[in-house]
């Protein structure tokens, strides 16, 4: 079929080599900036990614017709990476060589999108027509030109909330059989899976055989088998556990929950796990279930609430493409699933939050949209499922406070395990602040007056338990009451202005004043955050303490005794009181009991400020600033050791839990710190002694990959930081993975060098300033060769980049852990410079790790340090040369690439 004619409408296209322009029907030419914003805005054009685009051309009110919107319509849920070679590749015409033919294909792929519109085999036709209409209502820009395209139904479209399947109520799953796995047995379902023709990795096989120990039958309570083990890249461990998970969950009847720290490795494990189980079982089921958390979901009353005026501007017209998207999406996940995530970005990442439950605020089978609910349906297909991927922190959330008993996992394999640690850490910490009691608030009370949304205070979501039980009206009108002593609407500007109001803004306005006037951290006059450790506190901040641990009793109290409410009305329920009100009454009893643990823990964190310090926990103060500006303050609790909670609430219930990583141990010079390893597992506090493996991976990294350390760029030297990205980037021809610790100086960096990089056809994107999410730039960074990303942490982690597109990594400088009150108590519990050492080591050899993911992959791992302590060596596998060297020789090895025999003269083989 031959393409239609380019849509004759003007298109602009910028980027940091500059900028075309192509009229309707007429030749492409370069233009300057300001020619560029006079054209835009004078007259709408075609544009890809408009807010990139606005960025380029520094002129953020840019509008237009934007073809990631237009493809957002025409293919919902179908993923297309936002630059003009994804969108090439999406629409099936050849990659643009240059900027100066990016309009003419933005104008021929505009009008492939149309055509498809057209076709009798659209795939996604239903309910294109209605939700058009409501985008024409809407003005918004394409809808006048995809009118001409999109013909009316013959009869009427249903409404999304009428096209949605229901999910149904199952019987629950009986517990597991008691079985214990045949070694051969393993490395049969290994082969099966692998495939006929597959390499044998002897590595693999011991790997999986090791695995099969943690799902043997537990011989005493509390006490699971644990398994660490170490899996260096290249083993296979994804199949490795696999294979004997599969095996159990077949012969059990049991589920096996395997939990991940990144998002990519999610999708990574969805797509490995279609080789041990179908899509879908005979029944309908699924065997494999991805679970998120709540917050990650659409949220379906929250969409109605959107699509009924809720919504205004263009925040509406995101709105009714995320409705589209619904209609078509697998599993309603708008966080990493199927909804691209740049459609956010293209509106305002806030909408896209807005349409999901970040507040914990849903009624259940209250909401009429219950049976439909894409979380609910998520979480009971978990409860049948044999295969449940999850992410650490939801693991653990569910072991601790799970609504159903039966879901909570008792098999489990956390991949990425380490970083277990830093997810237990967060999960079972106490923050009392300001952010966060307003929140509180909120779902007490419902919103302030003017806000727009649907939400309900407790008192309207309660309504009829209030008018049928007099006690729980009691309860509920005593809790609303105590709830006023919480922040309110302009809290921060009261603060600033010292005139709190009530016991809990009192106490944040001596935490505010107390951290700016202790804090010694030199973040103050850089614009950062700042804290100080809770201690030597005077008689006044803790009076202040002591009235606002008061009032937070006074609502925890009422909460409690309607919770016990609520309890009695189940047990002895009223005859009005259906399956689907006990339902809601059910989720009412959870939500409550999550308010009164954090209630509990505010106290417990204020009740000892003054006292003995407690050695099991770290307090400090702080306040949340950036770029000078100050958006919360607070009281914060952590535990020194986080994996004692994880002990108590995720391993004692368990009968099996792996822990496995590539970087689960310390590489010390003395080889592998298992002991270290054990501790940071949580096995010890219930006096469990794990089983250990170390598979060690199969790739040639002496000849594959060479670490340089330049020894010649000044820290704090911003401009020759640049310049040595620049020139890095230019030597390697694209394909660098720039990692910075500090935001500013990547942001830096990236503005002075971005449009020379782009004019040698060497784009360079980065997080903290291209309006594009994480997720999306790693998209668009393994798409293009000569494309070179900047980020931080998130970077370092998680991201799998094999082949030509990542063929060098460099580091700013040594990535020292962040001088933190909490770091430093660790510090001193853990060996002082010692538990520095690996922590930085940790993160060396992850992010080493970002360079080779295949036997075939080469490359640089590049250090800017002029003096790399020779003790941090040890974080590269044995054997990488280690060279220490200058900027210009570092140029030429890059340039070269990696070809130079291990063992010269210059080098310093880690051994």
């Amino acid at each position: 079929m031959a393409s239609p004619a380019p849509l004759p409408l003007p298109a602009l296209h910028a980027s940091h080599a500059g900028s075309w322009i192509c009229p309707a029907n007429g030749s492409a030419r370069g233009v300057s900036k300001g020619e560029a914003v006079m054209a835009a805005a004078d007259t709408p054009h075609l544009i890809l990614n408009a807010p990139l685009v606005a960025t380029r051309l520094g002129y953020p009110d840019l509008s237009g017709l934007d073809l990631l919107e237009l493809f957002a319509f025409v293919h919902p849920a179908k993923f297309c990476v936002p630059t003009p070679k994804g969108l090439a590749h999406a629409v099936g015409l050849a990659e643009p060589e240059d900027g100066g033919d990016v309009p003419l294909l933005l104008q021929r792929a505009a009008a492939i999108l149309l055509s498809h519109c057209e076709a009798e085999d659209w795939e996604e036709r239903e309910g294109a027509w209605s939700v058009l209409q409501s985008l024409a209502r809407l003005r918004w820009p394409w809808a006048t030109v995809l009118a001409p395209h999109v013909r009316p139904p013959q009869s009427a479209e249903k409404w999304l909330f009428s096209r949605l399947p229901e999910w149904e109520e199952s019987a629950e799953r009986p517990q597991p059989a008691q079985v214990a796995l045949d070694e051969a047995a393993i490395e049969g379902q290994l082969e099966r899976l692998t495939g006929a023709g597959a390499e044998r990795r002897e590595g693999q096989r011991d790997y999986a055989r090791n695995v099969g120990s943690i799902f043997a039958p537990r011989e005493r309570q509390e006490k699971p088998h644990v398994l660490l083990a170490q899996a260096g890249t290249g083993i296979g461990k994804t199949l490795g556990y696999l294979a004997p998970a599969s095996l159990w969950a077949e012969q059990s009847g049991g589920t096996v929950w395997v939990s991940t720290y990144t998002k990519n490795l999610q999708r990574q494990l969805r797509a490995e796990s279609q080789r041990a189980w179908p899509e879908r079982r005979a029944d309908g089921t699924r065997p494999v279930v991805v679970r998120k958390g709540r917050e990650n979901y659409l949220c379906l009353l929250n969409l109605e609430d959107a699509l009924q005026g809720g919504f205004g501007g263009r925040a509406a017209v995101l709105a009714q493409l995320v409705a589209r998207w619904a209609a078509f999406s697998q599993d309603g996940d708008m966080i990493g699933g199927d909804l691209p995530g740049w459609l956010g970005t293209l509106f305002r990442q806030r909408a896209i939050k807005s349409l999901t439950d970040q507040r914990g605020e849903c009624v259940y089978a209250g909401c009429p949209h219950y049976r439909k609910c894409f979380i609910e349906r998520a979480a009971r297909a978990s409860a049948q499922a044999d295969l449940v991927i999850a992410n650490h922190a939801l693991v653990m959330v569910n072991a601790a406070r799970g609504r159903d008993h039966a879901q909570r996992p008792t098999r489990i394999v956390f991949d990425e395990g380490h970083h277990v640690f830093d997810a237990a850490d967060s999960t079972f910490a106490a923050a009392l602040t300001g952010q966060e009691a307003i929140e509180l608030k909120r779902w007490i009370l419902g919103p302030e007056r003017g806000s727009k949304g649907r939400r309900r205070g407790l008192a309207a979501r309660l309504a009829d338990v209030a008018s049928y039980d007099e006690a729980g009206s009691e309860a509920i009108d005593a809790a609303v009451e105590a709830a006023q002593a919480l922040p309110g609407e302009g809290w921060i500007g009261r603060l600033a202005e010292n005139e709190p109001s009530g016991p809990i803004e009192a106490l944040l306005a001596a935490v505010r004043a107390l951290t700016y006037a202790r804090d010694e951290s030199g973040a103050l006059d850089a614009g950062y955050g700042i804290e100080t450790e809770a201690a030597g506190l005077d008689g006044d901040f803790i009076e202040r303490a002591q009235a606002a641990a008061q009032a937070l009793a006074e609502i925890r109290g009422p909460l409690i005794k309607l919770g016990l409410r609520l309890e009695a009305m189940l047990e002895d329920a009223p005859d009005w009181l259906d399956g689907q009100g006990r339902a809601r009454i059910e989720g009412a009893r959870f939500s409550l009991s999550w308010r009164i643990d954090t209630l509990a823990a505010w106290e417990a964190l204020l009740n000892r400020l003054g006292g003995p310090a407690d050695p099991e926990f770290v307090d400090w103060l702080s306040v949340e600033r950036n770029d000078s500006r100050e958006f919360d303050i607070g009281l914060h609790r952590r535990f020194l050791d986080p994996m004692k909670p994880f002990a108590r609430v995720v391993l004692e219930p368990a009968h099996g839990v792996m822990l496995t990583s590539a970087t689960l141990t310390d590489r010390a010079a003395e080889g592998p710190d298992w002991p270290t390893a054990i501790a940071r597992s949580g096995a010890t506090h219930i006096e469990v002694h794990p089983q250990l493996a170390d598979a060690t991976s199969p790739f040639d990294y002496a000849s594959n990959a060479e670490v340089l350390i330049v020894t010649d760029v000044k820290k704090g030297d911003l401009a020759g930081l640049a310049g040595a990205y620049a020139r890095l980037i230019e030597a390697s021809q694209g394909g660098v993975l720039g990692l910075f610790t500090a935001i500013r100086r990547l942001r830096a960096v990236h503005g002075r060098i971005a449009d020379r990089l782009a004019r040698e056809g060497l784009p360079l994107y980065a997080q903290h300033v291209d309006p594009i999410d994480t997720g999306t730039l790693v998209d668009i960074f393994r798409d293009d060769p000569h494309s070179s990303l900047l980020g931080t942490d998130a970077l370092r982690d998680g991201v799998d980049v094999p082949g030509e597109s990542l063929r060098c990594v460099v580091m700013e400088q040594v990535p020292w852990p962040k001088p933190s009150i909490l770091h430093r108590a660790r510090r001193a519990a853990n060996g002082g410079s010692t538990y520095d050492d690996q922590i930085i080591r940790g993160r060396l050899a992850q992010a080493f790790g970002r360079l080779i993911r295949t036997r075939e992959d080469r490359g640089h791992f590049v250090v800017l340090s002029p003096a790399f302590p020779s003790r941090l060596l040890t974080a590269f596998p044995p054997g990488v040369p280690v060279i220490r060297l200058t900027l210009d020789e570092a140029l030429q090895r890059v340039a070269a690439g990696v070809s130079c025999p291990a063992g010269a003269s210059e080098e310093d083989v880690h051994e």
